[in-house]
């Protein structure tokens, strides 16, 4: 869990590559080029950043993936406005977050609203013992990690449990929506378990969602998992750990 105060979600780079893709992206999310804008010359890039044009132009390719980036003949490579930009991506979650952090929050929320309950209704429905068991290995590293002082690995093995209700469903479209946007649920519940008393409410209903789903009731699994949804709105609009940019 973060510490009071911080929500940041520290990156760790392993290669170059990975670093140039993340100063390029942050700057495209950031600003510093708006649609349509040119992006600078792989000569200009390279000695600004410190590498070479060969790891500019892979960088560049990588973010034309994202959706950020189109390359053409003779008019360059250019910043393609935000509607085009793949938001489940994990790299652009991120700099989402770095940029607009309750916009990101706000988003979260909604998506959650639309999917879980859904979700759940049909995990009550499908859902075999092994997924009922990693429900329930999920909502157990919760408790043991919300009796430790530092409450290390809560929102990890918060995270689990949410995707493991995904999983549940037996859609595989929303078991892959789970692990794409478990960077927005990480940041989302690093703000919210920084309200006072949060983790202590927050795992009775978790249980309620397992038990609901174990039961095969998918209205009560609906329920409870909507509950969880409101709950944490309500717990990040109280949260010391708001970001700055929040109205």
């Amino acid at each position: 869990m973060a510490s009071r105060g911080r929500t940041e979600i520290v990156v760790h780079f392993l290669t170059l590559h990975q670093r140039v893709v993340h100063e390029l992206g942050r700057r495209i999310v950031g600003g510093a080029w708006g649609p349509g804008d040119p992006l600078p010359v792989e000569d200009a890039l390279a000695a600004e950043i410190g590498v070479s044009r060969g790891v500019v132009r892979e960088a560049v390719k990588a973010l034309v993936a994202k959706g950020m980036l189109h390359v053409r003949p003779r008019t360059g490579t250019r910043v393609l406005a935000p509607e085009h930009w793949n938001h489940l991506d994990r790299d652009v979650l991120r700099w989402k977050q770095a940029r607009d952090a309750t916009a990101l929050l706000r988003d979260t929320g909604e998506l959650r609203r639309i999917v879980e309950p859904q979700a759940a209704r049909l995990a009550a429905d499908r859902a075999g013992p092994d997924d009922v068991r990693v429900l329930y290995d999920a909502l157990a590293a919760m408790e043991a990690a919300a009796s430790e002082p530092g409450r290390s690995g809560y929102v990890e093995a918060d995270i689990a449990f949410h995707r493991a209700l995904l999983d549940a469903s037996g859609n595989r479209l929303l078991g892959s929506l789970g692990r794409a946007v478990d960077i927005a649920l990480e940041h989302s519940f690093l703000v919210s378990t920084q309200t006072p008393g949060a983790v202590e409410a927050s795992l009775p209903r978790h249980r309620a969602v397992a038990e609901a789903v174990e039961a095969r009731d998918p209205e009560a699994a609906a329920a409870a998992v909507l509950a969880i949804v409101e709950a944490t709105e309500q717990e990040i609009a109280r949260s010391p750990g708001m970001p700055s940019d929040a109205v």
